[in-house]
């Protein structure tokens, strides 16, 4: 069956955490680079979509497109290795340490912002003609955007801070399940399906993205969105990294990691903890 049980998958995020620990710098930023790109591409077409029909849910429906190519692809988002890399530190791998976890994650972030502005340029050449003219629906549509995630928050002050905060704990709550998702199946149709749901409920749902950030308010900017880059990194980008580490790690990772791979003692009939065998010693 191509179904892989908890245990095992378990198993393969801490693996996969591992692996891209010590992935070297070149390889680590070009699959970093094309997920943010790839991604950009997907919030691009979704907001098309969503300006052309009149209906945000047909673009939420249709943006997990893009995190389907780029996990299939094998890309990687700063969301996905917030969750998967500290477990190869919390499982004490041999040779990971606090360094090397905090080097790929600053690589990622460099590659993802990298291909999400790169498209941000390209989109912002595409809806103006090259800037010859005023920006199109779809651009007034990013402006738009980046001015009601940015001082949108400003305006409710501490309210507003941490609305924005809870909205990234929430999205990569549902970004990272769509990542440990993909590892239940061992068919691309399964991966795809089991990826699909919980990216949709995070776009249509309005949750903060980091990375989808890094497309979106760069071409807001570009589209002149009236909001300023100070805007964009204090009420936006700094806390929705933050938050979108914070739900990652604790609410798929930690949570997964706790209860699949480190499992407690089962109970007795009587209610105690069950006698575990004893340990074999080693030869």
């Amino acid at each position: 069956m191509s179904y892989v049980n908890p245990p095992d998958f378990a198993k393969k995020m801490i693996d996969a955490g591992e692996a891209k620990v010590f992935m070297s710098t070149k390889d680590t930023l070009i699959r970093a680079y094309m997920a943010g790109a790839i991604l950009a591409l997907a919030a691009a077409f979704a907001v098309t979509v969503t300006v052309n029909t009149g209906n945000p849910l047909i673009g939420a429906l249709l943006f997990p497109v893009g995190f389907c190519m780029l996990y299939l692809l094998g890309f990687d988002l700063l969301t996905g290795v917030f969750t998967l890399v500290p477990l190869a530190l919390i499982d004490k791998r041999r040779g990971v340490t606090m360094k090397g976890m905090l080097r790929n994650w600053g690589l990622v972030f460099c590659g993802n912002f990298a291909g999400a502005f790169t498209v941000a340029i390209f989109m912002s050449i595409i809806v103006t003609f090259g800037w010859s003219e005023a920006p199109s629906a779809v651009g007034e549509k990013i402006g738009h955007i980046g001015e009601g995630r940015t001082v949108g928050y400003a305006a409710h002050g501490a309210a507003g801070m941490l609305t924005l905060f809870v909205r990234a704990v929430m999205c990569n709550w549902m970004v990272s399940t769509g990542v440990v998702a993909a590892m239940m199946s061992t068919s691309v149709s399964g991966k795809v399906m089991a990826m699909w749901m919980p990216i949709l409920v995070f776009f249509y749902m309005g949750f903060e993205h980091s990375i989808v950030n890094m497309f979106l308010f760069p071409a807001g900017l570009l589209l002149g969105g009236n909001f300023t880059i100070g805007d964009y990194l204090i009420w936006n980008e700094i806390p929705t990294v933050v938050g979108n580490l914070v739900g990652g790690l604790t609410f798929v990772g930690a949570m997964i990691y706790s209860t699949h791979h480190r499992t407690s003692p089962e109970l007795s009939r009587d209610g105690a903890p069950a006698e575990q065998p004893a340990a074999v010693p080693a030869e």
